[in-house]
């Protein structure tokens, strides 16, 4: 009973999670992606630009290098990050249950719930502010697609409020993932860039 058990975990982890309609309705694959439009390059994603978007590059310190992607709209924060993955498997229900550990490590409360993407977790996160100890409301949301894994953050209003849920959710559908043809280990992080705008004025300063 025990090896039934165990092969049928390892076969719920090795199934890819996303929405049915994802090729059709997002998130993409750029070869899903036809027509021109507008759209911010980042290297690993594209966005597209739309009114009340603000958008901030996470950098990490030791290496310069751009770790994630911070969109935030009305009131809502998404933090966005692409990965490797492999064909035929995706890693949405490993990385999960892995997030389900650190967050409980950092004394959090979550639970796996349903979503429009499939499975999420939504989570009371302890934080101090102002030497306030107070809950930060979050949705770890994650999507497979072909050879990578598009995971997003959400925190802000879209926690909670439906509507501004909705917004969120439709921005997250919109990103674009490229993935590249290089060949890449599982779970690393897809390059991530500056728009060549922003990175000509960098150099330019």
């Amino acid at each position: 009973m025990s090896d039934e058990t165990t092969e049928t975990t390892e076969t719920q982890i090795a199934e890819k999670s996303a929405p049915e309609d994802r090729a059709t309705k997002g998130p993409f694959d750029v070869s899903e992606v036809t027509g021109v439009r507008p759209y911010v390059d980042l290297g690993g994603v594209k966005i597209v630009p739309r009114t009340d978007l603000h958008l901030r590059l996470e950098v990490e310190e030791a290496s310069k290098r751009v770790v994630a992607v911070g969109l935030e709209f009305r009131g809502t924060t998404l933090q966005v990050q692409p990965f490797a993955a492999p064909r035929s498997s995706g890693l949405w229900h490993e990385i999960r249950a892995q997030i389900l550990e650190q967050l409980a490590a950092q004394g959090a409360r979550a639970k796996s719930v349903s979503g429009p993407f499939g499975p999420e977790i939504f989570a009371e996160i302890p934080v101090t502010a102002e030497g306030k100890q107070g809950v930060r409301l979050a949705r770890f949301i994650g999507v497979d697609g072909p050879r990578w894994f598009l995971r997003g953050v959400i925190a802000g209003k879209g926690a909670t409020d439906a509507e501004a849920a909705a917004e969120i959710e439709e921005l997250f559908r919109s990103i674009v993932v490229v993935r590249g043809s290089a060949p890449m280990p599982p779970r690393d992080l897809i390059p991530l860039s500056m728009p060549a705008a922003a990175a000509q004025q960098a150099t330019t300063a």
